[in-house]
């Protein structure tokens, strides 16, 4: 069923101004300030498993459960950021520190294989007793990911030996014979691990294990509920009070709704999506399609932000999409973006790329600063100042994973299929593909997201035969291509301009994608938005900071009459596109609390900028959906 594969990060070099600048800044700013808050909060020493043990860094909450039992998959995300940034530019003092890692994994693996610092160093005895809270699995995915990631950019397979050795582990207690535990994991994220390696190594055994831990979840007698008898534990002792949380609720090819902790839901259907085309398999293939038409058509944030809830860091209702509380965290889009690839690689369908590129231009990457250094672990859509950005997190996954997807944003710009090369994201990169007839480089240039003028260089060894398709974005109204400066008409399917024909070297495809300010409007369902609009242009969400505005923001409304221009700054955050109209704004004097006489208004200009880049000058009031 794999009709496509993405060409991995390490075969892609990024050109474009845009994420070069962005990869730079996590190469030289966040993967070092991530390795020495890792040092600071004595996650890296507890690799060492020091004795004697050391208090907790981070104190249990009320249900005794710390954040320090996931350490090992931040530890794992820090090393796959790193190693993707490596091909950008490499860097010894960095490759030092993954080694010096890997150094200590080594000696704190068991003989058997196991390896999680938490539990060798503080309870060896209760190791694979509670998989429904304590993260073992996902910890070693975690890891297993960054071996594989530095195995890509390097070729050093050290700490992939130390992996093989751990699932060859997990393979022996976790499975349907005789002796073994029938589990998998409360969070979701192994499988998909164990998919990267089987493409990395080539070996079934990573690809089988994925299969079982996905086929398995949610069956019947739960999991979950034989464990918890065993560690003696009361049904009503479980705090989240429906396996719901983490898909477990029922066999994932029964599942409908999407459910739960959002971070968890996406990773597990990035693992169903993969294993879909693994295996053409047409029952998850279908699974994936009635949860993806559910998420997207009334459970999304128009930042490409999943997950209104803080209590459990997910889903409620449909449409239930408020702002000021809007939880949206950063971890969710960055998975909602691995989920997208792989659907994009099951069916070549513009509507997967769109909501990635949704998702990475705007909540993804209003996780990480323009500095590099800090972090939004939620996202809002509508701030009264207070909201900013962490320097570091007690549950620090999203700095990892926000500076692991923008290091590895060139794996997702390009797909390849049979005798086809399909660009997926625009913003300046290139690729050398081997195709029936021979290599074939692919260099994309554009000013891309500011710029919808695309020029994509096609430079085959010799004269071959194939298609070239390039992705026409839902919101491009009137795009125009050319090759050669004559006009190609642009019949797109399924979102895709696919051009097939005998390509030479010199040839190149000019895309305009007009980039148009224009206006947004909600579902009526969806409450917190009623009156409201909110501002797009290309790719990007926009929002209003208060600082730009000639009014406070709830004083604020912009009229539907009123024109939308553009304009670029080059002197505004390093260089952004802002929007402007004229709005109206209420500038009542009067200090009656109520009044029988509707309040003065006057005309008062709005600027509007990106979303991804708000609260980079400071906090300050923050809107995304204005009043009409």
């Amino acid at each position: 069923m794999r009709r496509y594969s993405s060409i991995p990060f390490a075969k892609v070099r990024i050109t474009g101004a845009f994420w070069s600048e962005r990869l730079e800044t996590v190469l030289s700013t966040t993967i070092p300030s991530q390795h020495a808050q890792l040092a600071k909060y004595n996650v890296l020493d507890s690799l060492k498993l020091p004795k004697p043990v050391p208090p907790l860094t981070f104190q249990p909450h009320a249900d005794g459960f710390s954040t320090q039992i996931f350490w090992d998959s931040d530890v794992g995300k820090w090393i796959e950021a790193a190693a993707y940034a490596l091909p950008h530019r490499r860097d010894p003092r960095i490759e030092a520190q993954i080694e010096a890692i890997i150094d200590d994994l080594e000696k704190a693996q068991e003989p058997d294989g196991y390896v999680n610092c938490w539990y060798l160093e503080r309870e060896p005895q209760n190791r694979w007793t509670n998989l429904r809270d304590n993260h073992e699995l996902y910890n070693l995915g975690h890891l297993l990911e960054g071996a594989v990631a530095y195995l890509r950019a390097t070729g050093r397979d050290r700490l992939m030996g130390i992996m093989e050795r751990a699932f060859d582990h997990v393979a022996q207690v976790f499975g349907r014979n005789p002796g073994q535990k029938r589990g998998y994991c409360g969070h979701p994220e192994v499988e998909l691990a164990l998919i990267k390696a089987w493409h990395a190594t080539g070996q079934r055994k990573y690809l089988n294990l994925a299969t079982y831990f996905v086929d398995e979840r949610g069956a019947s007698p739960h999991y979950f509920d034989i464990e918890r008898d065993a560690r003696g534990e009361a049904p009503g002792k479980y705090g989240q009070g429906t396996y719901e949380y983490s898909q477990s609720h029922l066999p994932v090819r029964d599942q409908t709704k999407v459910v739960g902790h959002a971070v968890r839901a996406m990773y597990l259907y990035t693992a169903m999506a993969d294993l879909a085309a693994e295996h053409s398999d047409d029952s998850l293939k279908r699974a994936c399609e009635v949860l993806w038409r559910d998420v997207t058509t009334t459970r999304m944030y128009v930042t490409g932000g999943f997950g209104p809830s803080a209590r459990n860091e997910g889903f409620t209702q449909d449409y239930d999409l408020p702002n000021d509380t809007a939880y949206a965290e950063t971890c969710a889009s960055c998975a909602m973006v691995f989920w997208a690839a792989r659907m994009l690689n099951l069916d070549l369908d513009g509507h997967y790329a769109d909501l990635m590129e949704l998702a990475l231009y705007n909540n993804a990457l209003a996780g990480l600063s323009r500095e590099g250094d800090t972090y939004f672990y939620d996202n809002k859509l509508e701030s009264d100042g207070s909201h900013h950005r962490w320097d570091w997190h007690p549950c620090p996954c999203c700095t990892m994973n926000v500076a692991r997807l923008v290091a590895s944003v060139g794996g997702y710009a390009f797909g390849l299929g049979e005798n086809e090369v399909a660009v997926h994201l625009y913003g300046g990169a290139e690729t050398t593909v081997t195709l029936s007839g021979g290599a074939v480089h692919i260099a994309e240039t554009s000013a891309y997201p500011w710029d919808g003028a695309i020029r994509v260089a096609v430079t085959p060894d010799q004269p071959q035969t194939f298609t070239l398709s390039l992705r026409i974005p839902a919101w491009c109204a009137h795009p125009a291509a050319r090759i050669g400066g004559a006009a190609l008409p642009v019949i797109a399917e399924r979102g895709y301009l696919r051009i097939t024909r005998e390509w030479q070297a010199g040839d190149v495809v000019e895309l305009d994608l007009p980039m148009q300010a224009e206006r947004l409007w909600p579902h009526p369902e969806i409450k917190a938005d009623a009156g409201r609009v909110a501002l797009r242009r290309g790719p990007l969400v926009y929002c209003l900071e208060e600082r730009d505005q000639a009014a406070p923001l709830h004083r604020l409304r912009l009229p539907r009459h009123a024109a939308l221009t553009n304009a670029f700054r080059p002197d505004l955050l390093g260089g952004i596109a802002v929007i402007l109209a004229e709005g109206i704004a209420n500038r009542e004097p009067s200090q009656a609390l109520y009044r029988t006489a509707p309040p003065a208004e006057a005309p008062a200009p709005i600027m509007a900028v990106p979303y991804y880049i708000w609260c980079n000058r400071g906090p300050n009031p923050m809107l995304v959906w204005l009043r009409e």
